[in-house]
């Protein structure tokens, strides 16, 4: 039993695939590494297409009894394993700072308090999903959420558990089953979650666990004819392919993709909640799908803006991401830190000019790049028109709102879009004519689960949050009843 157990910071995770409401090995193991400090965090059990067809099976056998589970039943499970988020939120905050090299004070104070709240969210909208009944010449039409079946969820690294139960928790208040591949370099809190799920009573099947590498473990899930949804964060690239095994299938597949968001400042803005805005995206390294790393400011504020900002970047402190101190820690991994690298060394070379950063950091090592902050770059620029995915800032001037729309939505992308300024008329007609699927007006980042979620363009395929969820992970019927032909008094 101890061989397939690791212990990160005091904190044991069985690093074993969760399968059918057992711990089950793999003959491959991968290696975990943290991004703090180049530690081995374990050695984790490597899923392939044994191990997906394992889990998928065990989903399809599970998924006709919780399809049937009442709704009061479904609901009360799942406060059950927020309860049970809530008891282990420090180990789960501690465990996800070593594997992924986030903030432990935002993974104690926001981070896992959210990944809780996703289970209770879901819980209490399931009981109050539905649809008021309508008649059509006198027949009555009624309209209900059927759940599809077993859902393959796959999820990314920079915000492991959180962005997991964003899918997790709507997929089984639906009443499908779930096969969870989390990244495979961010494994260990995936595997938490399912001890906390078998804690609080889940029924063995009903989530499952596999760990591994896309082109193995993921490819696998994706294209089994047994799977009845897809839901995907990631790459644009990955998620190509796996839309080509969901249409083999005829599955229906959501996707969150990559961003590569402006954020608008114009000269009626107030400039010191501007600059805070623009500061706010070097979070998480830089590794926040919804960043607006491309910053367009209006031309009579810009030297002003540009100062503040230098200047407040300059100040941010960054080193080890377990002190409470520090405002950044590393990137991911060393492939993350070379693209990161090469995206800004070609810019450079291209005439852009670093005002801040423009390197990795040299005293810290390791992962770490420093806050970066690119002026002098054309608008058909890599580094313009390309997620970069790091703590990368491009800055660019405009003259007038029909520039500044036209820069905004002149990329490939439209996940998200912010705009700052004073005035109300001016944040209503830009805002209407952004390409982008959340956009934040003076402000950045205020999620609610009950609005809609996902992106334009190539940022991604469909919608989620609220009802929109239900939407996405349900068969939706409609009975139509007609006011004639019933016998007796029921």
């Amino acid at each position: 039993m101890t061989e397939h157990i690791t212990t990160v910071a005091g904190v044991a995770v069985d690093t074993r695939h969760w399968i059918g409401g057992e711990r089950v090995a793999s003959v491959r193991t991968f290696t975990d590494v943290s991004p703090i400090d180049g530690s081995t965090l374990g050695e984790i059990a490597r899923g392939g297409a044994t191990e997906a067809e394992a889990a998928v099976a065990a989903a399809r056998t599970a998924f006709p009894g919780w399809a049937a589970t009442p709704r009061t039943e479904r609901a009360r499970l799942l406060r059950a394993i927020a309860d049970g988020v809530d008891k282990r939120l420090e180990d789960l905050a501690i465990v996800e700072t070593h594997d992924n090299g986030a903030l432990l004070r935002s993974h104690r104070r926001g981070v896992m308090p959210r990944v809780a709240h996703n289970f209770r969210f879901f819980a209490d909208w399931l009981l109050r999903l539905e649809h008021e009944d309508f008649t059509t010449r006198g027949h009555t039409n009624h309209v209900s959420w059927d759940a599809a079946g077993p859902s393959v969820l796959i999820t990314p690294w920079n915000a492991p558990l959180m962005l997991a139960t964003w899918k997790i928790a709507p997929a089984l208040a639906a009443g499908n089953t779930v096969v969870l591949k989390p990244a495979e370099w961010t494994p260990l809190t995936a595997s938490l979650i399912a001890d906390i799920a078998a804690e609080a009573g889940l029924p063995a099947g009903v989530l499952n666990v596999v760990q591994g590498y896309g082109a193995e473990a993921g490819s696998a899930l994706v294209s089994h004819p047994d799977v009845r949804r897809i839901s995907f964060t990631g790459s644009v690239p990955t998620a190509r392919r796996i839309a080509g095994a969901a249409a083999a299938n005829l599955v229906p597949a959501s996707f969150e993709l990559g961003g590569k968001s402006p954020l608008l400042v114009f000269a009626d803005a107030d400039l010191d909640l501007a600059v805070d805005l623009a500061v706010e995206q070097y979070d998480n390294a830089g590794q926040v799908c919804l960043a607006a790393s491309r910053v367009l400011v209006e031309a009579p504020v810009a030297e002003e803006f540009t100062r503040r900002l230098v200047e407040q970047t300059a100040r941010l402190r960054q080193g080890d991401p377990r002190e409470e101190a520090t405002d950044i820690g590393p990137n991911i991994h060393p492939r993350q830190l070379e693209k990161i690298d090469g995206f800004v060394r070609r810019a450079l070379a291209a005439g852009a000019r670093a005002l801040v950063g423009g390197t990795p950091h040299e005293k810290l090592g390791g992962l770490y790049y420093r806050p970066t902050l690119l002026t002098g770059v054309a608008q058909d620029s890599e580094i313009v028109q390309e997620e970069v995915f790091g703590p990368v800032l491009t800055l660019q001037t405009f003259t007038d709102e029909e520039e500044a729309v036209h820069l905004a939505n002149d990329t490939r992308f439209g996940l998200a879009a912010t705009v700052a300024t004073g005035d109300r008329e001016r944040a209503a007609r830009v805002t209407a004519r952004l390409v982008a699927g959340t956009v934040w007006v003076n402000c950045f980042f205020v999620r609610d689960l009950q609005a809609p979620f996902g992106g334009s363009r190539q940022s991604g395929v469909g919608r989620e949050g609220g009802t929109w969820s239900f939407d996405f992970y349900c068969d939706i019927k409609n009975t139509v009843s007609a006011p004639k032909g019933w016998k007796g008094h029921g």
